[in-house]
């Protein structure tokens, strides 16, 4: 057995943490001593590293409770699963590593870059990441077409349009944030918050509908994954970005 001190020197993780762990049942210790000590057994050792390579990939906490409290939960599965998104997630830092090497020869005087080349590996690393977190749900809902068409619309952005696209992203961000604390659908604020939404999706669809926008709304309650990328933002931000969707989409 071990104690959670020394748990968290082999692991890396703080004693702080580890509590918290328990605290929302993620990682309970396989016993308390009599004197108030959590105690952890080879099993909660190996289950630690299976939620850390589950952090790694960027998991919300609450996604990988229910993950690994699941009856159906098999770690030698979901290793062979983390090492796959891991690979994907290496070759991505190695394309936007060659794209900043390339910049950094081309700020000391050598080979010059074009515009383009300049945002080739941060477009292709967008879209490889898009394609890990909801790419089987996407093309299940739309197709590999529209999917493709998207993922090429996005490779194809000007360095000005590249830019704008994150510029009105994080515009997204920062109405939603204020409007979800006002929970009233009906207002500009909601308004504004669908048109800026629909702004940021049109650069990379190859066709805007207001029924495609209501449904992709859908799968942002639907799906924890999609849901979690706005909750991030705000509780409650992905349910009112729906309801707001439903209401102003055109």
């Amino acid at each position: 057995m071990l104690t959670i001190k020394q748990l968290a020197d082999i692991s890396g993780v703080t004693t702080r943490t580890l509590r918290h762990y328990d605290a929302i049942g993620l990682l309970k210790p396989a016993k308390v001593s009599e004197v108030g000590y959590r105690l952890y057994s080879n099993f909660e050792v190996d289950r630690l590293q299976q939620i850390l390579f589950f952090r790694e990939l960027e998991f919300p906490l609450h996604v990988i409770a229910e993950l690994v409290n699941s009856p159906e939960f098999d770690d030698l599965s979901a290793f062979e699963g983390h090492r796959e998104l891991l690979l994907k997630k290496q070759q991505r830092i190695a394309e936007v590593l060659e794209t900043l090497d390339k910049t950094i020869e081309a700020k000391r005087g050598g080979t010059s870059m074009t515009n383009d080349e300049k945002f080739t590996g941060l477009k292709q690393s967008l879209i490889e990441d898009n394609e890990q977190h909801y790419g089987e749900e996407i093309r299940e809902k739309y197709g590999d077409e529209l999917v493709d068409a998207s993922n090429a619309k996005v490779m194809g952005l000007s360095e000005e349009s590249f830019a704008e696209m994150q510029a009105v992203e994080q515009k997204v961000f920062e109405i939603l944030k204020r409007a979800v604390s006002n929970h009233n659908v009906e207002s500009e604020d909601a308004k504004e918050l669908v048109a800026l939404h629909k702004s940021w999706l049109s650069y990379t669809w190859p066709q805007y509908t207001a029924d495609a926008h209501k449904g992709l709304a859908e799968m942002y309650v639907a799906d924890e994954r999609f849901a979690s990328y706005y909750n991030q933002h705000a509780p409650g931000a992905a349910e009112f970005l729906r309801a707001s969707i439903v209401r102003w989409a055109e």
